[in-house]
């Protein structure tokens, strides 16, 4: 503790560790970023340019529009870069273990790969908490406003905290948006039949982000608890002097560490702009993007053989009497919207299993649907995986094991038409949310290495709050939940602090446990506001 003291003593006061570190010339670091960006836009100009190069330009409006709501999108991942991928380079930089910008590339690449190979569970997971009519109609004036108020509201919410410097959670964020933006759609419908938030949804989420900073807290307290106790490596457990960096094998540690964090970061945090990305191409450009062009022959045989399998076990619980009316995907609609079961619902179910599989014997492939109908497809498709979802969730249906395998099978194989994401996507939200680490990185490391305990981070402290981080974070993307890197790695900190007996300085918890309270409810009320505002133009 001596030297953590005299490391602290020999700083002018309000200094921070960071400031005697040298970096390497301001040149260096804007030939990183300019190579960057030039590669990552290279990239992705040339896959959209691949994808658009069939279709017919009729208006110039719907690829204007397309250019602004992805700048958007990606300058939420370029402000989420400022928080969360801060995190995962805190220790590194903090600890002299790499500098600033070799650490900020490096976690860039680690974003990128987990990026690249993420499950896309958490993409579609936050879809889902949006109202059912808004998803269907994406490319409607409403539909355009849903986007940009949600994405708006977490872009201006997260600038403010990250100017605080506290690790404010994007994931806390973007849910508090999308609530505001369905209880907005509520309530200036009144009683027309529109949805608001999918709660059964959004519970999940809540429960996920409430309980990760407790686990983040015990678990990293136990890990370094453990640690002290069979690591007796002295070193490990001081604070970084000056600009030395650690021994190596703790160096190593670090950098393994931060490069976990920033992989699972990737694959995890990356996926909340692609969901929404997703239905900004959709919603602009559905003949490039509404369905999947990529399954093989082999693949859409085995889609047709399924969905017979599909439409047979749903015709079998139908109610013969059901009237169904002439809209089946409507049908399904009201039922996600109301989660109650009518007669008439697998009635409706049945036939959009049938109209699918007529389409697909009708077209061959994905792509060869005509550009009017691949909207309607994707709708129908959309409707008929998450009513799958709903009746396997709520059991109402009494589907016996066999038939809910058969079930699953058909929602896997359709879902692989419609819950798709182009690699250059990927690509993109990588980009930005490296970018947004390599300009705003030192407000929020500065605060999870000297702000959070009385003492400063010591290396052990770092490796634990990061290897609790990761830990956690797998476990989410394995169960397609979100959650909040910030959260869990400043928690983790604080828990090695408590476990360390350093203290905390709770003027930074508190404002951290604020920012923990407040963000949902202040960003849903912003979304809610800009989603109502941008009605009046849209509508």
């Amino acid at each position: 503790m001596a030297d953590i003291a005299s490391t602290v003593e020999s700083l002018p006061s309000g200094a921070s560790l960071l400031d005697r570190k040298k970096r390497m010339p301001t040149w260096i670091d804007g030939a990183i970023v300019f190579a960057a960006l030039l590669g990552g836009l290279g990239y992705i100009a040339l896959h959209v340019v691949r994808d658009l190069g069939n279709i017919v330009i009729v208006s110039i409006w719907p690829y204007a529009l397309l250019g602004v709501a992805l700048l958007i999108a990606l300058s939420f991942e370029f402000v989420n870069g400022f928080h969360d991928t801060a995190n995962a380079v805190a220790t590194v930089i903090y600890t002299h273990s790499l500098e600033p910008n070799i650490a900020v590339v490096w976690s860039g690449l680690c974003n990128l790969a987990g990026v690249l190979t993420s499950p896309l569970g958490v993409a579609f997971t936050i879809i889902t908490l949006l109202p059912v009519e808004l998803i269907l109609r994406v490319s409607s004036g409403s539909g355009y406003a849903m986007v940009f108020a949600l994405l708006i509201a977490a872009i201006l919410w997260n600038l403010g905290t990250w100017w605080l410097g506290l690790p404010a959670s994007s994931t806390h964020t973007m849910t508090g948006s999308i609530i505001g933006v369905g209880v907005a759609n509520q309530l200036l419908n009144g009683t027309s039949g529109t949805s608001g938030v999918d709660w059964s949804q959004a519970g999940k989420v809540f429960e996920v982000l409430a309980v990760s900073p407790i686990v983040g807290f015990g678990c990293a307290a136990l890990l370094f608890f453990l640690s002290k106790l069979t690591l007796r490596f002295p070193a490990l457990y001081e604070a970084p002097k000056d600009n030395t960096p650690p021994p190596w094998p703790i160096r190593l540690l670090l950098v393994l560490t931060c490069s976990g964090v920033s992989f699972f970061h990737g694959s995890n945090d990356g996926q909340k702009g692609m969901g929404l990305i997703m239905l900004i191409l959709i919603g602009t450009i559905p003949t490039a993007y509404a369905l999947n062009h990529a399954p093989s022959a082999r693949e859409l045989q085995n889609f047709i053989a399924v969905s017979e399998q599909a439409a047979a076990v749903v015709n079998a619980h139908t109610d013969k009497t059901a009237i169904l009316g002439p809209d089946a995907r409507a049908e399904l609609t009201d039922y996600l919207r109301t989660k109650q079961l009518q007669p008439v619902t697998l009635t409706a179910l049945r036939e959009l299993i049938r109209d699918l599989e007529g389409d697909v014997k009708a077209y061959g492939d994905y792509k060869s649907v005509p550009a009017a109908q691949q909207t309607n497809v994707r709708n129908d498709m959309y409707v008929s995986s998450e009513t799958i979802r709903l009746l396997e969730k709520s059991h109402a249906s009494a589907f016996s094991p066999a038939e809910e395998v058969i079930l699953s099978n058909y929602k896997i194989e359709i879902d692989k038409a419609t819950k798709f994401i182009p690699t250059w996507v990927k690509v993109a939200v990588a980009l930005a949310l490296g970018l947004g680490t390599m300009v705003g990185w030192k407000r929020i490391v500065v605060t999870v290495g000297e702000k959070i305990g009385k003492a400063h981070l010591t290396y052990a402290q770092g490796a634990c709050a990061e290897l609790v981080a990761m830990g956690t974070i797998f476990a989410a993307d394995n169960f397609g939940l979100p959650v909040s890197t910030t959260h869990v790695l400043s928690s983790g900190v604080a828990g090695t602090m408590a476990a360390n007996r350093s203290g905390l300085q709770w003027a930074t918890v508190r404002n951290i446990a604020a920012a923990w309270v407040f963000t949902l409810p202040a960003a849903a009320l912003l979304s809610g506001l800009l989603f109502a505002l941008f009605r009046q133009f849209t509508s």
